[in-house]
């Protein structure tokens, strides 16, 4: 199995509804290091993974959605607790839309599974791992 990954980060601020986040509660702000891993069996006719180019700035364009933002305050995540895992199932899904549709070049129709991992420090870390959907192997 192949694979590739690219990286960026964002900054936000955010805040958590239940006990079990403590201060947290209350809005704060992190910044993430943002890793998106693809996965794929094969690659293309040019031995590509994924456009690395194209995988840049897909990512990038995911994270400008809520780079700089208050989370609270964005229609995409109202009532959920935008923890550091379920923003990574957020990015996760945003790119295997951008596979589906093309965005990441001929070789990202082999991509089978991706992993998304966000850094919140260098003693944390969470990620969001799973196949691909909707992507026929060829």
């Amino acid at each position: 199995m192949y694979s590739l990954t690219v990286a960026d980060h964002v900054m936000i601020a955010h805040s958590f509804r239940g006990e079990e986040f403590g201060p947290a509660q209350r809005v704060h702000g992190a910044t993430f290091v943002v890793e998106a891993e693809f996965r794929a069996p094969r690659l293309d006719h040019a031995n590509l993974l994924v456009d690395i180019a194209a995988a840049r700035v897909e990512l990038r364009r995911i994270l400008d959605g809520f780079d700089y933002h208050n989370l609270d305050t964005l229609p995409v995540f109202e009532g959920q607790n935008t923890t550091t895992e379920f923003l990574c199932f957020h990015v996760h899904a945003e790119l295997c839309a951008a596979l589906a549709g093309g965005k990441l070049g001929e070789g990202g129709r082999a991509v089978r599974s991706m992993k998304v991992l966000l850094r919140e420090s260098p003693l944390a870390w969470a990620a969001y791992e799973a196949e691909v959907p909707g992507i026929a192997a060829a």
